[in-house]
């Protein structure tokens, strides 16, 4: 009677979490369902650093040649860091025509050049981050700057949040079958899902960065930067002996 009754205790416990939780499996004799977190914390080993430029100017000519020279001096600043300027990528270029829609007849008012560069930085060089920021600000056509980090080998971290939610999630499948007068057999199941979450820090505005460069620190001056985090969920079935 004692087995029986432990069977269908374990059968309810397992049909429960089937419910809350993803697979649609039946609860087998002998059996334990479980599912955990877990999650796995690393440094960023990439900073990615882009911003826009946007000159408007009467003519496409006239925007072409400012948004030449805003490139250049964004070559140069990252000469001045130590920065090889092909580790900046430029995504997109577009010259588009400005209209004034405030009047029955559409006017021409000019030209705007847009394009976005991104530069990506190697751990080593995350102490250039705010003078490259400010430096950057300072560039009149230059705007939205947002710094991001990353991690390079995103699969390994994976793993270890996997890990440690199997880990979890096979310590409570014993925890329950040592409860109930029994022992933790094979795997018998398992799924797992896994969640990488995107943060990213927005820079201050260009504008108020250029008021206060000479009168404070870097925004990211003092402050470690954020830590990569990834999530797992494990759900598993174990047999019991």
């Amino acid at each position: 009677m004692r087995k029986l009754a432990l069977f269908f205790a374990i059968a309810f416990l397992a049909t429960a979490a089937l419910a809350q939780d993803r697979p649609a499996l039946t609860a087998q004799p002998n059996s334990v369902y479980v599912g955990a977190d877990g999650k796995f914390e690393a440094d960023p080993d990439t900073a990615v650093l882009s911003f826009s430029i946007n000159p408007q100017e009467d003519t496409a000519k006239a925007a072409y040649d400012k948004a030449s020279k805003a490139a250049e001096q964004v070559r140069q600043i990252l000469r001045t860091n130590g920065i090889d300027p092909k580790a900046a990528e430029m995504g997109f270029l577009s010259v588009q025509p400005m209209y004034d829609y405030r009047k029955p007849t559409q006017k021409l008012i000019g030209y705007r050049v847009s394009t976005t560069i991104t530069v990506k930085l190697k751990q080593k060089d995350f102490d250039k981050i705010g003078p490259l920021t400010q430096q950057l600000a300072e560039i009149d056509t230059a705007a939205g700057q947002n710094l991001a980090y990353d991690l390079t080998d995103m699969e390994a971290a994976k793993k270890k949040a996997v890990e440690d939610a199997f880990a979890k999630a096979r310590s409570s499948a014993s925890t329950l079958a040592v409860a109930g007068g029994r022992s933790l057999a094979e795997l018998i199941y398992a799924a797992v899902d896994v969640n990488e979450p995107v943060r990213i820090m927005m820079a201050p505005r260009a504008q108020m960065m250029k008021m206060s460069a000479e009168a404070a620190p870097a925004p990211t001056e003092g402050f470690a930067a954020q830590r990569i985090t990834v999530t797992a969920h494990v759900n598993a079935l174990f047999g019991m002996k």
